[in-house]
This record gives structure tokens, C-alpha cells and sequence, in this order.
């Protein structure tokens, strides 16, 4: 059976520079993509720009240059971050490629074969913004202003003539496919919200729109552009060289196996999409995870309130890994979370500094004193030794198993657990006070060697350059790490020279009160 793996983040809509929102979903993307990679996979991984619609053309406006030429711009300040957070994403999508318009107007006119789009009148509150349509119970009124209860974006009537989308439709076969899927939208309350949503009846879903131009003409009709959305989300297959469905990249990773997205675009993903792609008869993708928000405070992040969290400050402040390992462990996944300065500090001394590189120090400088500097031969283990060795490979089904699922938490809690025992197997077995008893030594050093090396690449997927400074000890490389090798026990070759590592992690001075 083919191993082949395919992710993607949201696209992300350029209208002002990156910020937290996006770099957490880029980083939680990026951990699966490398889990999958190193566990054997062939991984496919999707990230970009969304350039079209409204907001863009008056940005653009505004800054009185050319529309393009202002997508050009922007967009590649998120190409810029994705160097930036160091992903290892194999494909940056934009919006406004050709690859990218043909595969638009090819769904757009099998929809229309299909019988489900027709030219009608749309008048109802659109918010630019979201670039989202909303009824009247999603809107409520504040100051005189009218916004969207979900985002709390200012909306605008609407009143043209557009193509409709027969959403209503799609009601009872929605549901019917969520029954038999109930891993499709995840986590449990999202799918709960979409279904409570869907049940409330869904109205036919206008996919033109007449007041600008600034996107994918409709095929047969440049007088409207597509829709923002319908346009959006055929990225997903239209970095898959869709409508070529024989493709061979096509046919190796469609249907998506997880599409990571933010939990305010949920509507977008879990309920038009599967309903475009089910009535254009495409595989509908396996999974759509809607993960928290990361908060400025108690609220979520916008342009308009002021209280965007710039991720390139804090990465320039503390560094890359250090961020990365918050967001995966501080920020329990599927919910919303917040930047500590504080909470952040903390994980950098406790976990990362102390109970990570404190120990590849220690037995590093440890092993290079006592054992000849280099890996121990003459090693006999015995029931402690097994007993800390034989967790990993005893719980690795049950690791791939949960990252299946998405359970991100359990997978760092392993890792937290683990360092913490191993960190107190070395204290307890004191390998100091064993020099009479060579033997004995020599297996205390290699088993907490091995046990740095299977954490290490556990902390792979999670902060990779840190980890691939650990496995400096051992002269491992990084297309040397393989996810099934931390279940062998006698990985490391008896005497390879071990290698003398520099600080992994500085400590954060606490300022008194």
C-alpha cells in the first residue's frame, strides 16, 4: 500500500503582513509533515496566498499601485515566513497563477453541467472583510454599525445580479456524508456546529460577484468573477494539476488527508467545499481539522483592532524553536491559546534548556571523560535499564496511532514524560559513583545516549534545528533520522566517537520584580 501523505494549511489572504494566526497553523502543518516524512512517507505539503476579491482591490487601491504588482508584494511576505518558520512545504499556491485560474473555470463549468449553478439576483449583507455572505440572524448591530456576529466584521448590502450555487441541495447528502464519516470533521464540538448548522437549513449560496473585477472571470460571462471562496478553496486540487485527474500527482495524493485550517473559516471548508466537490463528483478530502485561535489578550487577532502578535519579534527575541515548541505544547490543541512572555520563558528554561539540553550536555561531557569519548561497548542491561528503553518502542503504534488522530497533546506530553524519567534514570542509576563497576557505567551512558537520541528525534517534527544539533553527538544526519528506528535498542554503533555539542538552549534571566 502506498505511503503517500497530503496536507495543507489555509491559504492565507495578503491584505496585511503575517501574523501568529498564520504561523500556527504553518508550524502545526509543518509537524505532521514531518512526522509523516521521517516515518516513511511520501509527503505532500500545501501552503499560499489567496489574492482575489474586494478587500484586495481596495488595498491595493488605497496604496495606489497595481493590483498584482500589490499581490506580488505581499504574498511574498508569506512565502518570506515560510523560511522564515523553517516548513518544509513542497508546494506555495497563489490565487492568481494560471495553474490555478484553469482549475477554477473547470470546476466552475462542471458545476454547471451538473446542473447546479443558475443566474439569479443576490440582496443580503456581505461582509468584505471575511468575504463571506451572512444572513440576517448572523448580523447584529453595535454603534450604528452592522456587524457579523462571528467575526464581529462590519458588513455592507448588497444588491447585483449573480450565480447562484444550489447549496439547498446538498442539505440531506451533507448529513448522510457526515454519518458515514465521522472522523471528517474534527474536532468533536466543530462537527457538532457544522451539523447544528446544516440541520438549521442551508440556502443556495451566491459564487459571483458583479461590483469589481479584481478575480477569475466566469466562463462565459467576464461581466461577474468568481466568488472568492469557490475560487479559494479549489486550491487544494489545483496544485494537484486538477482537472488532469490521471495526473500522476493527482492520483498520488487526492484525496487530501488532512485540510488544517483556523476554526472561523470552518463554514467555508466543512460544508461549500465537500458540497462543490461533492456535486462536481470529486473525492471529498479525508479530514478538516478547525484548530483554536491564538488570542492577543482575550480576543482574536485583527488589522482592525490593532493587537497583531508580530511572530518574526519573538522569533527575532527568543528564536524559532523555542516558539515553535510553545505554540505545539502550551497550546493545547484544537483550542484557543495565547503568547506568554512569561509562559514562553518558562518552557525555554525548565523544558527545553534544563530537562533537554542540560541532559545531552551532562551525558555527553559524562561519556567523553569516562568512556574514551566514545560510544560504550561492554554493556549488559538490565530490568531499569529495559524498562525506560522498551517504553518507546513499546508505545510506537500507539504514537502513530494518535498522530492519526491528531493528538498532538499526547504526543508532547510523551516527550515531556519521557525526558523527565530520563533525566532521573541518570540521577538515580549515578553512573559516577559505578567507576569501579566499568560494565555498569557503560550501560547507564549508552542507555541515556539512546534515550537522547530516540527523544531527539521524537523533538524532530518539533523543533528540528535544535534537534539536529543534538544528534551532533552522534554524527546524525537529518536524512539519517527514521521514525521506526527509535523502537531498536542498540542503535548507536559501540564505539563511534562521541561529539562535544554546543549550549542547546540558553536560559532566559528572570528580571526581579
Amino acid at each position: 500500500m502506498a505511503k503517500n501523505f497530503y496536507i495543507t494549511t489555509p491559504i492565507y489572504y495578503p491584505s496585511a503582513k503575517p501574523h501568529m494566526g498564520h504561523a500556527y497553523s504553518s508550524i502545526i502543518a509543518d509537524f505532521f509533515a514531518r512526522f509523516k516524512k521521517i516515518d516513511g512517507f511520501d509527503v505532500n505539503f500545501l501552503t499560499g496566498t489567496d489574492e482575489h476579491g474586494l478587500k484586495i482591490q481596495r488595498a491595493a487601491e488605497k496604496k495606489g499601485v497595481d493590483t498584482l504588482k500589490f499581490c506580488d508584494e505581499i504574498s511574498k511576505t508569506f512565502r518570506d515566513l515560510s523560511k522564515t518558520l523553517n516548513l518544509t512545504n513542497t508546494d506555495f499556491i497563489r490565487t492568481t497563477e494560471n495553474r490555478h485560474k484553469k482549475s477554477v473555470q473547470n470546476l466552475w463549468e462542471k458545476l454547471e453541467q451538473n446542473d447546479n449553478i443558475y443566474l439569479s439576483k443576490y440582496s443580503g449583507w456581505y461582509s468584505v472583510s471575511d468575504e463571506a455572505f451572512y444572513s440576517e440572524e448572523e448580523i447584529e448591530e453595535f454603534d450604528g454599525n452592522k456587524l457579523a456576529k462571528l467575526s464581529k466584521s462590519p458588513v455592507e448590502w448588497v444588491d447585483e445580479e449573480s450565480y447562484f450555487f444550489k447549496l439547498s441541495k446538498w442539505e440531506k447528502p451533507l448529513l448522510d456524508y457526515y454519518e458515514k464519516n465521522p472522523d471528517f470533521i474534527a474536532p468533536k464540538a466543530r462537527k457538532n456546529e457544522v451539523i447544528s448548522f446544516v440541520k438549521s437549513g442551508l440556502k443556495d449560496l451566491s459564487i459571483s460577484r458583479k461590483s469589481f473585477s479584481w478575480g477569475i472571470p466566469v466562463p462565459g460571462n467576464d461581466e461577474h468573477v468568481i466568488y472568492v471562496w469557490l475560487d479559494a478553496l479549489t486550491n487544494y486540487i489545483s496544485a494537484l494539476n486538477y482537472p488532469e485527474t490521471k495526473d500522476e500527482i493527482y492520483e498520488k495524493y487526492w484525496p487530501a488527508d488532512i485540510h488544517l485550517i483556523g476554526k472561523d473559516i470552518l463554514r467555508f471548508h466543512a460544508i461549500y467545499w465537500p458540497a462543490f466537490l461533492l456535486a462536481a463528483k470529486i473525492p471529498l478530502p479525508k479530514k478538516v481539522y478547525g484548530h483554536g485561535w491564538i488570542l492577543s489578550g482575550d480576543e482574536k487577532m485583527s488589522k482592525s483592532k490593532g493587537n497583531i502578535l508580530d511572530p518574526i519579534e519573538i522569533i527575532d527575541q527568543y528564536g524559532l524553536d523555542p516558539l515553535r515548541y510553545y505554540l505545539i505544547k502550551e497550546v493545547s490543541f484544537g483550542n484557543d491559546g495565547n503568547i506568554s512572555q512569561t509562559r514562553l520563558e518558562d518552557c525555554i528554561n525548565s523544558d527545553l534548556a534544563n530537562n533537554f539540553g542540560n541532559l545531552c550536555q551532562r551525558v555527553t561531557a559524562f561519556a567523553i571523560k569516562n568512556c574514551e569519548g566514545k560510544i560504550p561497548s561492554n554493556i549488559e542491561f538490565n530490568n531499569d535499564d529495559l524498562k525506560i528503553l522498551d517504553k518507546f518502542k513499546n508505545n510506537l503504534d500507539l504514537i502513530r496511532d494518535k498522530i492519526d488522530k491528531l493528538d498532538l497533546n499526547f504526543y508532547i506530553e510523551f516527550i515531556v514524560n519521557s525526558l523527565f524519567e530520563t533525566n532521573k534514570y541518570f540521577n538515580d542509576q549515578e553512573p559516577w559513583n559505578k567507576k569501579d563497576d566499568i560494565k555498569r557505567l557503560n550501560t547507564i551512558v549508552y542507555t541515556t545516549l539512546e534515550i537522547v537520541r530516540k527523544i531527539s528525534f521524537m523533538l524532530y517534527p518539533i523543533i528540528p534545528q535544535s534537534s539536529l544539533n543534538a544528534l551532533k553527538i552522534f554524527s546524525i544526519k537529518e536524512n539519517e533520522i527514521n521514525y521506526t528506528s527509535i523502537s531498536n535498542n542498540e542503535y548507536l554503533l559501540n564505539g563511534n566517537t562521541i561529539n562535544k555539542i554546543d549550549i542547546l538552549f540558553k536560559k532566559i534571566e528572570k528580571k526581579n520584580d
